[in-house]
């Protein structure tokens, strides 16, 4: 494609900066070279901070976003539930007034609960009048694309999970007993849960230990975290080098979320072939495959939690199966590179004004 003709997308979703999937995944994009593929750019509408804060960046964006809107083709929007929902609708019907054609990307892992909860029948309608808008409709999952199916066209979904580069990776060792957990540290994320059943599996395994990677948002939970000092360890917010270290020397990885849209840290997980411990909801049964590729756990539920981490204990053998099985998927259904392909066929058909079928 010569340069003049390459595709001109205009991007929207939080600061690359911000801690947090979506912005991972935009990080992912440029990382796999997105920019040199079209013409790309990238906007911000969110960064971490006071409500002030993020008050400035959303309005700073959207007058950026005008000055810049009439010399693109494309608008895709990251999008997820609650005060994202709402801070990128403004931007959605701005560019459906421009007459672009619009991508929703939805990354939201509670969007059900946003939509069937803490909505009137009145919202629900806007929200169904505002999805509709877009040209192309991009879901993490299977499940997203059933539930989203009953709100706007099928025929405007695609199923479009997030993807990472495969590392290399030196030899894994197993049965050394280090959990990992990557994320934002709060209720909704299971870590309650989590550090309840950690006693337990301490007294069976008295070498095992926990580490915790991200930002506390329940000061309660960091406060009973302290009391499990001696094996359970507070890295922080952890990225780059940091983060694969202990991806890379622990051989258990745990995410025991209430909800999810497909998340990155587990992709990293599978990727650096950790035994894994998940939530049965959202797109997560699209990456685990019971007792092959993970252990499922069932959200909210110690019982669940700590027999799945006990078995991966007990048995390095079985860690060390599920590990590598699920870095091989990652090779095989979440490489960055087919992502990007499939992300410029949408681009590309939106374009021509071709219609998408359910079962492409």
């Amino acid at each position: 494609m010569m340069e003049k003709d390459r595709l001109k997308v205009l991007m929207i979703g939080p600061d690359r900066s911000v801690h947090g999937g979506i912005s991972g995944v935009v990080n992912n994009y440029y990382d796999a070279g997105l920019d040199k593929r079209i013409e790309l750019c990238y906007i911000g509408t969110m960064v971490d901070g006071s409500k002030w804060k993020k008050l400035v960046c959303a309005v700073k964006a959207y007058f950026r976003f005008l000055i810049k809107l009439p010399k693109y083709d494309i608008v895709h929007v990251n999008m997820a539930s609650d005060a994202s929902y709402y801070r990128k609708s403004v931007f959605v019907r701005t560019a459906g007034i421009y007459r672009k054609k619009i991508v929703i990307h939805q990354h939201g892992g509670n969007f059900m609960e946003f939509y069937e909860k803490d909505l009137s029948d009145a919202g629900r309608r806007r929200v169904k009048k505002l999805l509709s808008i877009g040209d192309a409709f991009l879901v993490l999952g299977t499940a997203w694309k059933d539930f989203f199916g009953t709100i706007i066209e099928r025929d405007k979904i695609t199923v479009f999970p997030n993807a990472i580069q495969l590392p290399v990776l030196e030899k894994k060792q197993y049965g050394v007993h280090k959990i990992l957990f990557l994320g934002r540290m709060c209720k909704e994320k299971g870590i309650g849960e989590l550090l309840a059943v950690m006693p337990k599996i301490k007294e069976k395994y008295p070498d095992v230990h926990l580490y915790l990677g991200g930002i506390w948002e329940d000061q309660e939970l960091k406060a009973e975290a302290v009391t499990l000092k001696d094996y359970v360890t507070d890295l922080g917010w952890i990225g780059g080098a940091t983060k694969r270290k202990y991806l890379e020397e622990c051989d258990i990885f745990v995410m025991p979320s209430y909800f999810e849209g497909q998340p990155v840290s587990i992709l990293e997980a599978m990727a650096n072939a950790c035994g894994i411990v998940a939530s049965r909801i959202g797109g997560i049964p699209d990456m685990i495959i019971e007792d092959e590729t993970g252990i499922f756990a069932m959200p909210q539920d110690t019982k669940t939690l700590e027999k799945g981490l006990c078995r991966l204990l007990a048995e390095p053998e079985l860690c060390r199966r599920l590990g590598e099985n699920a870095r091989g998927k990652i090779g095989h259904e979440f490489s960055i590179e087919d992502n990007i392909k499939q992300l410029l066929a949408v681009y590309e058909s939106i374009c021509r004004g071709e219609q998408r079928h359910e079962n492409e």
